[in-house]
């Protein structure tokens, strides 16, 4: 039986985080950890409060104030691959990913012998929900951009619901990683295809959350997909 961890990092999250919480537990057998960065809603005393209803399976590391998504990832990572998981997992807290196509991106890494599944949105049509069009159209032509640039073989190249082979995550540096927003996302699938890692898509319906406030704005997405003209370049040089 494989080790399993899902980290979700969360700020500000108190209408999602027991309901999603739950959710995972319901609909797949893994550990979860939560990375919290000092939210003032009081996110981390109710996941503290669920540990003693779920002892050894859910987890919290805190940190102090908003330190970045990537950031945030990179401590998961770290600290899943000192326990020996073998899949970890990146979700949202906000339901935008549904818990129960977690064991269909598992399924998908063991079937198909990959190091990266990501939970696609755009690999068989456009699968989102409730988005405007206008954050629909920068998401999907920003993951056709990001395409063209950098040549990652997948449809979906700003995606964050996704499962690590960990012995492939254990070959990233962690330390030259640039991103600690968005482009996080954009940065790490560009690692593996440069890696040659086998990176493989499951489609999934994305919606839109109904609780709680987004974290995305054009601005923060704008500085991811300027930042993928810097990868490129030091891709060029890392050749060299």
């Amino acid at each position: 039986m494989h080790k399993k961890l899902v980290i979700i990092p969360t700020y500000n999250e108190i209408e999602n985080i027991e309901n999603i919480i739950r959710a995972v537990f319901e609909n797949f057998e893994t550990d979860l950890l939560i990375i919290d960065d000092g939210s003032p809603d009081g996110t981390a005393t109710k996941v503290k409060q669920l540990i003693n209803e779920f002892p050894d399976r859910l987890y919290i590391e805190e940190r102090t104030g908003k330190q970045g998504l990537g950031t945030a990832y990179i401590h998961g990572f770290k600290w899943g691959i000192a326990r020996d998981y073998d899949f970890i997992f990146e979700m949202d807290a906000d339901f935008s990913h549904d818990p129960k196509d977690l064991s269909r991106l598992y399924e998908a890494c063991v079937s198909r012998k990959a190091d990266l599944v990501i939970g696609s949105r755009y690999c068989q049509g456009v699968n989102v929900l409730n988005w405007p069009m206008s954050r629909l159209l920068m998401s999907y032509y920003g993951s056709m951009y990001v395409h063209f640039v950098l040549g990652i073989p997948v449809h979906d190249t700003t995606a964050g619901f996704k499962c690590y082979r960990t012995d492939a995550l254990k070959q990233i540096d962690f330390s030259k990683i640039q991103h600690i927003g968005y482009g996080f996302q954009i940065e790490m699938k560009f690692n593996f295809y440069q890696k040659g890692f086998r990176i493989e898509e499951v489609p999934i319906v994305f919606r839109d959350r109904t609780l709680g406030t987004s974290k995305m704005s054009s601005g923060i997405f704008k500085e991811a997909i300027l930042g993928v003209i810097g990868l490129k370049i030091r891709s060029w040089f890392n050749k060299k």
